[in-house]
């Protein structure tokens, strides 16, 4: 029995040291029994003491609060050291109170407060109460911040992002907290706009296809093409960062809490009075806006804009980019061919304006007058020559020469020769004038032979002496009589018997315009003449010779 109760009391009195004995590593709680020489002096129990530095009591850049019989938890590092204190900390007692409050946070999604209190590489340093996170610089806000000085020292909610207590790890993000307020914000003001509403905004930033006007906590987008009825090459134009603007709501979006704003549709559409004020055909001044591949955009007046079609633009130049012959800013006369009210595009003509130049040439230039002009191109057709009005004019191969072929008269032009040439057509619907340079001294041809009938007797002169037979020429038009031709005699037919400058009469077998070309010979000459005798003189059949018969009508001839 004795030895039961003194077992009993040895288990009671251990008991009762584990109670009172504070274990080391753990939080206890003691008090602060005096302050001396910036250390606070605490009694955790046991006849135990240990001192504290003060600012161990105190927040970031706050003072320490703690005096005289305050109750404190403290971490107990060592029971005893070598001046017989204990070793204690607030701090690392702070810093396990602040995990456990800070795990159940976590584990419960809720905020935490804190403070920022320095900057370390990639961030900042935050106190949560005795728990040092780190805060990333892209979780400080919903923008970049340039300088986080304002932000240091200040008591604010976090979002714990990630912790891990073996590590000492902890993230936090200020940027949730903004946002999910922010949304709370958004929504509440989308809830009081309609699409149609006309509100005030201030201009919060600018980018090259609009603006962002925050409309009193959302942002909505301005769009450049909706800030004008003109054509705004950049926002910045028409607006600047902080300037208060009206503006009415578009579209609003529900799901991404989007908004779309407009200024032009606060203003009156010109498009209203497009019709009426510019009439198909009349004339206007524009001042070119832009210039693409396909033409260039007029403007008639802000907001209306028309489209001068490369096909439009000059009568004259036409495979030529339209940068060729306008330029941005230029002002210039266009003609209004059409107007798409609907599509809210209208199409103008620059050439219209002027006159056409075929038309100006044929009425300056009718067939028949001598023009003069450089030789722009050469092709296996024919020469193009420049004219009057920046237009070329063509002449034939078949139009070269009378009397050489085209191919070998085209040989004697060269690219930038000065010729003169006749109009013998201009085409104004095809754009077309046909020249002719042989036709420059009139058509000897036609002259010459204006008198020359099939028949005639003429006399020609003898240039050349050929082996097939004789060159002549009369009035400046060369023939050849053939060797068959020289005489009905065939013994005559010799080509040598004449000479170059003989005058031999002929008569005209053929008169070929188009090859321009006379057919002599001097042998049916002879047989009319023969024909001729007999008729006057007797009858083939009367007896009389053919010799009496010539010998006669020579012999009258004398007479």
């Amino acid at each position: 029995m004795a030895n039961t109760s003194m077992e009993e009391f040895e288990a009671l009195l251990n008991e009762s040291f584990e109670m009172d004995t504070p274990e080391e590593g753990s939080v206890v709680k003691g008090k602060v029994i005096a302050i001396e020489a910036g250390q606070a002096i605490i009694d955790v129990g046991y006849k135990m003491e240990g001192r504290v530095d003060l600012k161990e009591f105190a927040n970031p850049g706050e003072a320490p609060e703690i005096a005289v019989g305050d109750e404190v938890e403290v971490y107990l590092r060592s029971a005893e050291n070598a001046r017989g204190e204990a070793v204690i900390s607030r701090e690392m007692a702070r810093r396990e109170e602040a995990w456990d409050r800070l795990e159940k946070a976590y584990a419960d999604e809720l905020r935490v407060e804190g403070a920022i209190f320095g900057r370390v590489k990639g961030g900042f340093t935050v106190d949560l109460g005795g728990a040092v996170a780190f805060l990333p610089g892209s979780q400080v806000d919903v923008r970049p911040v340039r300088d986080a000085g304002p932000l240091m020292g200040l008591k604010q909610p976090f979002q714990i992002l990630k912790m891990d207590r073996r590590r000492g790890n902890i993230v936090v993000s200020r940027r949730a907290i903004l946002e999910e307020s922010r949304a709370e914000q958004r929504a509440e003001v989308i809830g009081k706009l309609s699409e149609g509403d006309t509100v005030e905004g201030v201009v919060k930033n600018i980018t090259e296809y609009g603006a962002f006007v925050d409309l009193g906590g959302v942002d909505g987008l301005l769009h450049v093409t909706d800030m004008a009825w003109r054509r705004v090459n950049h926002p910045s134009e028409i607006l600047s960062i902080g300037e208060t603007v009206k503006v009415q709501v578009i579209k609003i979006n529900k799901d991404t809490h989007r908004i779309s704003l407009g200024m032009k549709q606060l203003q009156e559409d010109p498009w209203d009075l497009v019709a009426a004020k510019y009439p198909l055909n009349s004339v206007h001044k524009g001042r070119v806006t832009n210039i693409t591949d396909y033409g260039a955009f007029v403007e008639l007046e802000p907001g209306v804009e028309g489209l001068v079609h490369v096909s439009e633009m000059s009568w004259t130049k036409k495979n030529v980019h339209p940068g060729k012959i306008v330029s941005t800013s230029q002002e210039v006369d266009v003609m209004v061919l059409e107007i798409d009210g609907a599509k809210r595009r209208v199409s103008l003509g620059l050439k219209q304006t002027q006159r056409n130049p075929w038309e100006v040439f044929a009425e300056t230039h009718p067939e028949g007058t001598e023009v003069e002009g450089e030789v722009k191109n050469i092709t296996e057709f024919g020469l193009f020559i420049g004219l009057p009005g920046e237009i070329d004019g063509m002449v034939h191969l078949s139009d070269l020469s009378w009397d050489e072929r085209g191919e070998d008269a085209i040989q004697n032009y060269r690219k930038g020769d000065i010729v003169k040439a006749v109009v013998s057509e201009v085409d104004v619907e095809k754009e077309r004038i046909s020249l002719s340079i042989k036709a420059l001294g009139g058509d000897k041809f036609a002259e010459a032979a204006g008198g020359v009938k099939r028949g005639s007797i003429i006399t020609v002169e003898v240039t050349a002496i050929e082996d097939g037979g004789i060159e002549v020429e009369y009035e400046g038009m060369k023939s050849f009589i053939r060797r068959s031709d020289l005489s009905r005699d065939r013994a005559e037919q010799r080509p040598e018997r004449f000479s170059v400058g003989d005058k031999v009469d002929v008569r005209v077998t053929n008169v070929d315009m188009k090859s321009r070309r006379l057919g002599l010979s001097i042998k049916a000459r002879e047989i009319a003449e023969e024909k001729e005798a007999v008729e006057q003189y007797g009858s083939s059949d009367s007896g009389a010779s053919l010799g009496d018969i010539l010998g006669a009508a020579l012999k009258g001839d004398d007479e």
